[in-house]
């Protein structure tokens, strides 16, 4: 006799998601940080694009890279947020099968090539601080090219077994994610066939991206730390010195939130399950929101550009 209680969600039409489990009465305050970080993220991210875009000044290997970080962002939130929204404000709560997988697979996809193209970044003021009279022949356009393509086809390949893997297994607990968007850890937890390849891959993914993305990071770091400090004026220390801290900033606000997810995931069962859903969420746009402030307001260049812009368009 079959338990009218457990349905076999072999491949559901549908997922259900909760939003942000226990503060559903919130959702609608809650949705307006939400939605004013999502606005200055969009308005961010697409003033980067067109303003590099429009000065020929900023057709360098930073700026290429910025670019790559802001289309990167625009992708990444757009996938998420719209979603996050309708639940907040219309209770919208199913997402089909096909789209959830689509939506963990993006996420799976963008966060590796944002992690390196920070990591490219940092290369690159490496290169800026440490060898400014060559950074024009080691930082050729075809050499950023093939970073950026290295860097792409990577997200995409690391990313690929996991929704594959996802479509092949059994749903027979539920198909109720009691996040706002899908996971991949949320699609294991609800999964009732062996998942430990996946979970491991997972892993391995994100100690894969995260190990060899901090290593170059921290390496370009050392040496540009190393650099400034053996500048002769303290002037010229101090203001190389806050250019790298806003960087470093920016990286910190990436990498801490997606650790601390993976670990509560796997180690920290006990933390109470709004926080955690909650962190995760937040974890798509703050650093979406804060990189055109930290890499384009505090560049000189880009704020002067804009500024001529302005200035233009009211006389």
């Amino acid at each position: 006799m079959s338990d009218s209680n457990s349905t076999n969600f072999t491949n559901p039409s549908t997922f259900i998601l909760l939003g942000i489990p226990g503060l559903d009465a919130a959702h609608v305050w809650i949705s307006i940080p939400f939605c004013a970080m999502y606005i200055i993220a969009v308005l961010g991210n697409f003033t980067i694009l067109f303003t590099v875009k429009m000065e020929p000044s900023l057709h360098e290997p930073m700026y290429y890279f910025l670019c790559i970080l802001a289309a990167t962002d625009l992708v990444l939130f757009t996938s998420t947020v719209p979603k996050m929204l309708s639940i907040f404000w219309f209770n919208s709560r199913e997402i089909n099968f096909n789209t959830c997988l689509t939506q963990m697979y993006f996420i799976l996809i963008f966060s590796p090539i944002e992690s390196g193209i920070l990591a490219a970044m940092a290369f690159d003021r490496y290169v800026a601080i440490c060898h400014p009279l060559r950074h024009s022949t080691i930082l050729t356009n075809p050499l950023v090219a093939k970073i950026c393509l290295a860097v792409v086809l990577r997200g995409v390949m690391l990313a690929l077994p996991c929704p594959l893997l996802a479509r092949q297994w059994t749903y027979c607990r539920t198909n109720i994610i009691p996040e706002p968007y899908c996971t991949h850890i949320a699609l294991i937890n609800l999964a009732c066939a062996d998942t430990r390849v996946s979970s491991y891959y997972g892993l391995f993914v994100l100690l894969c991206v995260m190990g060899l993305d901090g290593i170059c990071i921290a390496m370009s770091y050392t040496q540009i730390l190393r650099a400034i400090f053996s500048l002769p004026t303290m002037d010229a220390r101090l203001k190389t010195l806050g250019t790298c801290g806003s960087h470093l900033f920016l990286i910190v606000i990436f990498y801490m939130p997606g650790l601390i997810i993976s670990l509560m995931n796997r180690f920290a069962q006990n933390v109470p399950l709004h926080f955690h859903v909650l962190i995760v969420s937040v974890n798509v746009l703050i650093p979406s929101m804060l990189n055109p402030i930290i890499y384009g307001v505090r560049t000189k260049q880009i704020r002067d550009r804009l500024l001529r812009f302005f200035t233009h368009k009211r006389a």
